[in-house]
């Protein structure tokens, strides 16, 4: 096979941000600390040049490059887009809540942006290579960043669990890959597809053996139950500057992986793997909502508020249909935006010497900074789904995705976990704060 120069304006993006995170590398190597803010607008310049070479290579019919191992389509245009856009008021809280730590380094800043490059590599992959490539990249530089903080004991343990139950997840998946390909003889989506289509008629009990290890590797990337355990410890060990990327952009990768795998490559396996996903999504939504009503700290709290919405994009995602998987990637979307918004609150509201993580810190919040007061509560709001704000939309567009598949009952379980909790949660909260006065 021989490469096409060419090729290279597709993967533009990914271009971009590798020569924009090994400049950042350079350039911290060059200057002192006292003109760290030269690799901090590398870095946002990396990001605006990026999502503008995004845009420039979007449109038009999808396409297949580099031996079939990446695609670019509307799907990774959209996601791709999205994930640059919400990374930049990332990186500027970022920086304000490591500043105020004394962390402020800008080894943060390269792990970021290689983190950034994985999950884009994800969102384009189009084969098994090529997407556990950009697995691995992400995951690599987010075990680091968790113990960031080479002084905290609790980054250094949430990174160690991180590291092995990671490694673990990442060998399941590797032995789902490798039924598969044993299967089918392909590593490529659409080769899988058409293999899975034309031994329809026959015994598929190696493809769904398979299938049940890929699952599981996708659903620990998500947090879902019962794979969660590791993201309760790593929310609450890491700092919150961490906390805010691996609480945020990762999901949209999930989702991608997700899609191109259930949807694109076992598509032909819907009716196996979509009980998978009705199963975890339950459990997601029960366990997230329920044990997040006994939590003290804050990052906790929105840890297992973070694995109830993955049992809503789960939703999305088993329906099967257009309207669902679209649902699916609003909803990553949208819950990426409440996240950083949520964890950029925490940040600026952190004191030099003060992390505020627990719930009693924000007692008498609307007294000392209104404002902040006033969009932490309609962040909250969305991401209970209380109309008419953003994620009361995302919500029912999946809801409507699984209903117009007969699935009512889903839907209905999945109003009244959320609901009933939202109602306890809110209950507890006021009388934490009362007995805090």
């Amino acid at each position: 096979m021989e490469f096409d120069n060419s090729q290279l304006m597709t993967v533009l993006p990914e271009v971009v941000m590798l020569t924009g995170a090994l400049l950042v590398l350079l350039v911290d190597l060059m200057v002192r600390d006292s003109n760290r803010m030269w690799p901090y607008a590398l870095t946002l310049g990396t990001l605006l040049a990026a999502f503008a070479a995004a845009i420039s290579v979007s449109g038009g019919s999808s396409e297949i490059i580099l031996g079939g191992n990446y695609v670019r389509d509307a799907m990774g245009d959209s996601l791709k887009g999205a994930l640059l856009l919400i990374a930049i008021p990332l990186f500027i809280y970022a920086r304000e809540g490591l500043r105020k730590m004394g962390e402020w380094r800008s080894e943060y800043l390269t792990l970021g942006l290689f983190a950034i490059l994985g999950m884009m590599v994800m969102i384009s992959a189009n084969g098994f290579i090529s997407l556990y490539l950009g697995l691995e990249l992400l995951t690599l530089s987010l075990y680091a960043l968790v113990a960031y903080c080479r002084d905290s004991s609790k980054g250094a343990e949430a990174a160690m669990k991180y590291f092995v139950l990671g490694a673990l997840a990442s060998g399941l998946l590797l032995y789902g890959i490798s039924m598969i390909y044993g299967a089918t003889g392909k590593i490529d989506f659409p080769g899988i597809m058409q293999q899975i289509a034309a031994d329809n008629a026959g015994d598929n009990t190696i493809f769904v053996f398979g299938l049940v290890f890929v699952v599981i590797g996708i659903a620990f990337k998500f947090g879902a139950v019962p794979f969660h355990m590791w993201m309760p410890d790593v929310y609450q060990g890491s700092s919150t500057p961490v906390t805010l990327l691996i609480g945020s952009l990762p999901k949209i990768a999930a989702v991608a992986i997700a899609l191109r795998v259930l949807a694109g490559a076992m598509e032909g396996l819907h009716q196996d793997w979509y009980m998978m996903l009705v199963i975890l999504a339950i459990l997601s939504m029960a366990l997230g909502n329920i044990v997040a009503i006994a939590q003290q700290n804050i990052k906790r709290m929105l840890a297992y508020s973070t694995i109830s919405h993955v049992g809503f994009i789960f939703l999305g995602i088993l329906s099967g249909t257009e309207d669902g998987y679209r649902a699916a990637m609003f909803y990553a979307v949208v819950y990426a935006l409440m996240a950083v918004g949520a964890f950029g609150i925490l940040i600026a509201l952190d004191r030099k010497g003060v992390v505020v993580d627990q719930l009693h810190q924000l007692k008498g919040l609307n007294e000392r900074h209104p404002w902040l007061a006033v969009t932490m509560l309609l962040i909250m709001f969305s991401m209970a789904g209380v109309p008419p704000t953003v994620g009361f939309w995302a919500k029912l567009f999946v809801l409507e995705a699984v209903v117009s598949i007969d699935m009512w009952w889903l839907a209905v379980i999945a109003v009244f976990l959320h609901h009933w909790c939202f109602l306890l949660h809110s209950r507890r909260q006021v009388h934490v704060l009362r007995q805090t006065h």
